[in-house]
């Protein structure tokens, strides 16, 4: 007996659905890898359909152009690192300056990652024109996400101006990650957790092994 046509397109819907979710999930991977290992104006369309073994077309069927293509790996990627960074902290429970404390050893296993690029969005303001708002609104909107969970830590931890705690270790971890990708020494972390140990109390932060001081800069 012939099945309903309707059957017919809802399965082939569905099929070309999975189809389409798959080659995004492919695309955000390659372009994910390319953007933050070459520079997002250094990678072209040709080698991220390449790496994700995608057609042109599909790229531009599912994400309309290259811009609008890097904002969803941004915002991905933010999702992301949002959710392992405050996991990290959170894990294991304990009173908050406990929980700021590991921010560091975390930064320091990510540092340590071969494919440590340093922050995506540093990255992609860093390479653009500094007048240009769309990646800043983005990275922003990321900032401000990790900036309240670092803020509701510290107004926790009884600090008395929570905003400029967070605001002061957010300025350790940007620094750090920036130091991290210049040096690709992951040791940068131990010497962020030692300036955040004088910020909230040294008791809850670990002192790590001394190490020869990383130079940055040639003098």
């Amino acid at each position: 007996m012939r099945k309903p046509a309707s059957k017919k397109r809802s399965t082939a819907a569905s099929l070309a659905a999975g189809d389409d979710e798959s080659a995004r999930g492919r695309l955000l991977s390659a372009a994910t890898r390319l953007f933050c290992k070459n520079g997002i104006n250094a990678t072209g369309i040709d080698a991220i359909i390449n790496e994700a073994g995608t057609a042109k077309t599909t790229l531009y069927k599912l994400f309309g152009s290259k811009t609008n293509l890097v904002h969803a790996v941004l915002e991905t990627e933010g999702k992301q690192w949002r959710e392992w960074f405050i996991g990290a902290m959170e894990a294991g429970g304990g009173d908050p300056q406990t929980k700021l404390a590991r921010m560091f050893p975390a930064l320091k296993d990510w540092f340590g990652e071969e494919r440590f690029y340093g922050c995506p969005f540093i990255n992609a303001v860093g390479e653009h024109d500094k007048d240009q708002k769309q990646f800043r609104a983005i990275a922003m909107r990321h900032k401000k996400v990790v900036l309240a969970h670092l803020e509701k830590l510290a107004a926790e931890m009884g600090a008395a101006e929570p905003d400029v705690l967070a605001h002061q270790l957010a300025l350790l971890i940007d620094g750090a990650i920036v130091a991290a990708m210049v040096s690709r020494n992951p040791g940068v972390a131990d010497t962020a957790a030692l300036a955040a140990g004088s910020l909230f109390g040294p008791s809850k932060v670990k002192k790590p092994k001394r190490e020869a001081p990383v130079q940055l800069m040639a003098v």
